[in-house]
């Protein structure tokens, strides 16, 4: 894959992220992270555009695309599948230092948080235990490595497409932006770089918390099972927790403990709240900045998110 650098400055050049419908360039948001963006620019449907947009320095950016790439190839090498990709730096005078990272497109209806409504429950299953296969692969590469190095994932459903290939499924991974890698027990990530999508306003309390335990919960096997199946709530599926919780609980079954419901409920009810209120803050930071002060806001955020 080759990124249209042109049109990719061109792009973030004359965007508002505030009012996407004034893009002289064609916009389709396809989805949203809690920090980014994710859309089609253009009229090429077959490739995918991720904006990080906040960065201080160029530097800055290009170390987190190196860390980036680092965290691809090692997933690779472990097995993971991930789409071709390739990114591109924008600097723009007077403004933040934007990251942009470009996928092959993958097929909507692929992805695994679309098929739970429409596989049967034997087809979940496949897909679900596929699913932790790829999660045990890291798991075994961390093991081997520690404390040399070890890597996590974000694992919710949204980020997994289980496509069909020549005949058979294939399970891939598109969600890499956030590289989790430790090496010697120290994280890589810059995870000072994650407050910059936090409110002005409470970034004093926020640099109060140890924001390596908020990344470390990703290389928590029991915490990513957890937050995978909690994940069914946001999709309007939690009927399907118990049929996960048994699969999950038959398939990993090296150093943790039989996972509960009652845990599942109380950790989702704990990451809806959280979710809910720093979205609800984010909208009030936009609305201080945009029309209080009189200043550009860099983030595209969603509408109304159904949890």
């Amino acid at each position: 894959m080759k990124a249209d650098i042109d049109l990719i400055n061109r792009f973030e050049e004359q965007l508002n992220p505030t009012k996407l419908e004034n893009s002289t360039i064609p916009t389709k948001v396809l989805g949203y992270g809690e920090i980014s963006s994710i859309f089609q620019v253009g009229t090429d449907e077959k490739v995918v555009y991720k904006r990080l947009p906040y960065f201080p320095t160029k530097a800055s950016a290009e170390a987190h695309l190196k860390l980036y790439y680092e965290y691809s190839d090692l997933l690779k090498k472990i097995g993971i599948n991930l789409p071709p990709d390739d990114a591109v730096i924008v600097t723009i005078p007077g403004r933040p230092v934007v990251l942009y990272l470009l996928q092959e497109r993958m097929p909507e209806d692929a992805f695994c948080h679309r098929l739970i409504n429409q596989l049967d429950q034997d087809e979940i299953v496949m897909m679900l235990t596929s699913i932790l296969a790829m999660m045990q692969k890291i798991w075994d590469y961390n093991r081997e490595n520690h404390p040399g190095i070890e890597t996590a994932i974000d694992a919710q459903l949204s980020n997994w497409v289980w496509f069909n290939e020549n005949g058979s499924r294939k399970l891939c991974l598109v969600d890499t932006s956030t590289p989790f890698l430790r090496i010697n027990g120290e994280e890589q990530l810059d995870v000072d770089l994650l407050l910059e999508a936090v409110p002005w306003f409470i970034r004093w309390a926020i640099k109060r918390l140890n924001l390596d335990d908020v990344v470390s919960r990703y290389y928590d096997k029991r915490k990513v099972l957890i937050d995978l199946i909690g994940n069914l709530f946001k999709e309007q599926r939690s009927d399907l927790i118990p049929l996960f919780l048994e699969v999950t609980n038959s398939k990993i079954t090296d150093g943790i403990e039989l996972l509960k419901k009652e845990e599942v409920d109380s950790y989702y009810k704990e990451d809806k709240m959280i979710w809910t209120l720093f979205l609800a803050l984010r909208r009030a930071d936009r609305f201080i900045t945009t029309k209080i002060l009189r200043k550009r806001y860099e983030f595209i955020l969603p509408g109304h998110v159904k949890r």
